[in-house]
């Protein structure tokens, strides 16, 4: 597994343990609203239900999922969010992709045009840099869910396209329009789903093996993923088992 991928798990673990809550617990509830829009049956909606369920588990409350729902739904009163992306460069010409919700699109912008400038990175123009990357569905199973055989078995009669297993658990690929399809077959099956989602992965990475190198990509990753409005960022670089041992992370 890449070494951003490994940052990655670190860096969300790290932060279910470790971000204030009211900040964490914003990020959950913009998604459930927003997943909200499309129906407020958790049952009926395969994005809501994962929202709920991402959320219960990081223990927001259920009258916080509730009220969130019914913004979204409409029902009461709230912020109007949308949905944006945008696309730039970083240290030793990494690609970065990263995914907000927001209630002001042009104030999201700007500040992260100057997360970006005081990165060493730049934002760029929408399609610059997503060429770089599939996007795709992604599943994930805790380890317990089986073995690597069992679980490789199952997820390919779901129609996945592709496990990756390690101690951590299964990580399943699909096409992106068969994400919910193959989500809900292995669910049937009685699979343990940890999280499901269309995720932006690169084609080819960039192997980062100098350690100041290291260090700039992971402040602009991380001031990326720590900005209120973000929900998700995506990477193509690999930092080598080496050099991120020696980051303090």
């Amino acid at each position: 597994m890449s070494g951003h991928n490994k940052w990655s798990k670190i860096k969300h673990s790290k932060g279910a343990a470790d971000a204030k809550r009211s900040k964490l617990f914003s990020k959950l509830a913009k998604e459930i609203s927003v997943a909200a829009r499309d129906g407020g049956d958790p049952d009926l909606n395969a994005r809501l239900r994962q929202a709920v369920s991402a959320a219960k588990k990081l223990s927001l409350p259920g009258d916080t999922i509730d009220r969130a729902i019914k913004k979204g739904t409409g029902e009461i009163e709230g912020a109007s969010y949308e949905e944006a992306r945008y696309e730039g460069f970083g240290p030793s010409g990494i690609a970065l992709i990263v995914e907000i919700i927001t209630d002001n699109t042009n104030r999201s912008f700007n500040d992260l045009r100057i997360l970006f400038n005081k990165n060493n990175g730049n934002l760029g123009n929408s399609g610059n840099v997503v060429h770089l990357f599939d996007h795709i569905g992604e599943i994930r199973l805790p380890a317990s869910a089986g073995n690597e055989e069992t679980i490789l078995e199952m997820a390919l009669d779901a129609g996945a396209e592709d496990v990756v297993s390690d101690d951590d658990g299964h990580v399943i690929s699909t096409d992106a329009d068969q994400l919910g399809a193959v989500a809900s077959a292995l669910a049937a099956a009685g699979a343990d789903i940890d999280s499901q989602g269309l995720v932006y992965r690169a084609q080819t990475e960039i192997e980062i093996t100098d350690l100041p190198a290291a260090k700039q990509v992971l402040q602009l990753f991380t001031a990326l993923d720590d900005y209120d409005d973000t929900q998700n960022v995506f990477a193509n670089f690999d930092i080598t088992e080496q050099i991120l041992e020696q980051i303090d992370i």
